[in-house]
C-alpha cells in the first residue's frame, strides 16, 4: 500500500492561498506561514500531517500527494475544506 508524508496550509479562499504561495516562492518559511495562517489543526505543527496511506485523504488531496512531484509546493487545491497548498515530503509507491 502506498504511503506518503505531507504538509499543507489550509485557507478559506483561492486568493489567500495564491498570496501565501507567492510568499513561499520568495523564500518565506512554509512551517511559519502554516502556523500563522492555516485553518487546519495541523497548522500548529507547521502543517505537518505525518504519514498516511493512499485513500485516507480526500481525492483532490490524494491526487496531489500521490501523483505530483515530491518537495514542490502544489496548489491552490480546492476541497470541501477550503484551499490547500500541499508539499509532499516523501512517498513510497
Amino acid at each position: 500500500m502506498a504511503t506518503a508524508s505531507a504538509r499543507h496550509i489550509l485557507v478559506n479562499t483561492r486568493d489567500e492561498a495564491e498570496q501565501l504561495k507567492k510568499r513561499i516562492d520568495k523564500g518565506e518559511d512554509f512551517a511559519k506561514l502554516a502556523k500563522k495562517h492555516s485553518q487546519c489543526p495541523s497548522g500548529k505543527k507547521g502543517g505537518d500531517l505525518g504519514e498516511f496511506r493512499k485513500g485516507q485523504m480526500v481525492k483532490a488531496f490524494d491526487d496531489v500527494v500521490f501523483k505530483k512531484s515530491v518537495m514542490d509546493i502544489h496548489g491552490p487545491v480546492k476541497t470541501q475544506f477550503g484551499f490547500h497548498l500541499i508539499q509532499t515530503i516523501f512517498r513510497n509507491d
